[in-house]
């Protein structure tokens, strides 16, 4: 609950890596929470307005003192910005009886909640992986995304090539330490 705390804190005060790295966590709960409206609304569209919705409320925002408060009031939020389109899109009644039965079905959200024993060991194996697969790795994660394999290749003085290489060994080198650490990754990534 602390973390959980901290971490509303952090989204208050406008901090957006907070956000993102909280968002990360929540999306797929919220996800499946919309998964019954799919077929009558754009769901995509539902989610960013949601979680724009939750970004400008979050200021504001008084924890109830329950766990994922912030989770749940993304659902509602979610799941209003769902209706409000349902309503627009004028369904038929048999739409809407399927919509109903559909929602019921769907269980209480809960998030996905990382794995301590997991995290201890990705980090145990990352500190023993060799020099330039490490670079390799590391460049990835710092990235996030923003910048491509050429880039990434750049600013390590690598060819391309070379990089991607590096990159493969790093994540061969990190599955065969996991699984020597009794951690079966195929349960691990399983939805």
């Amino acid at each position: 609950m602390q973390a959980e705390l901290a971490t509303l804190q952090l989204i208050a005060a406008g901090d957006a890596e907070a956000f993102g790295r909280w968002l990360t966590g929540v999306e797929p709960s919220v996800r499946a929470t919309l998964r019954p409206f799919a077929a009558l609304v754009d769901t995509e569209a539902v989610l960013q307005e949601a979680l724009l919705r939750v970004w400008q409320v979050a200021p504001r925002f008084k924890h109830d003192g329950k766990p994922n408060a912030l989770l749940r009031f993304t659902v509602t939020a979610a799941r209003n910005v769902a209706l409000t389109e349902l309503r627009r899109a004028a369904p038929t009644a048999t739409e809407l009886d399927t919509l109903e039965r559909e929602l019921a079905k769907v269980e209480t959200v809960a998030p996905i909640t990382p794995d301590p024993h997991l995290r201890a060991a990705l980090a145990e194996c990352r500190k023993k992986l060799p020099g330039k697969p490490a670079q390799a790795l590391e460049q990835r994660l710092l990235s996030g995304g923003a910048d491509d394999d050429a880039t990434l290749a750049a600013r390590l003085g690598m060819t391309l090539n070379t990089f991607l290489q590096n990159f493969t060994r790093a994540r061969k080198f990190l599955a065969e330490c996991l699984k020597k650490a009794g951690i079966d990754l195929d349960a691990e990534l399983a939805p």
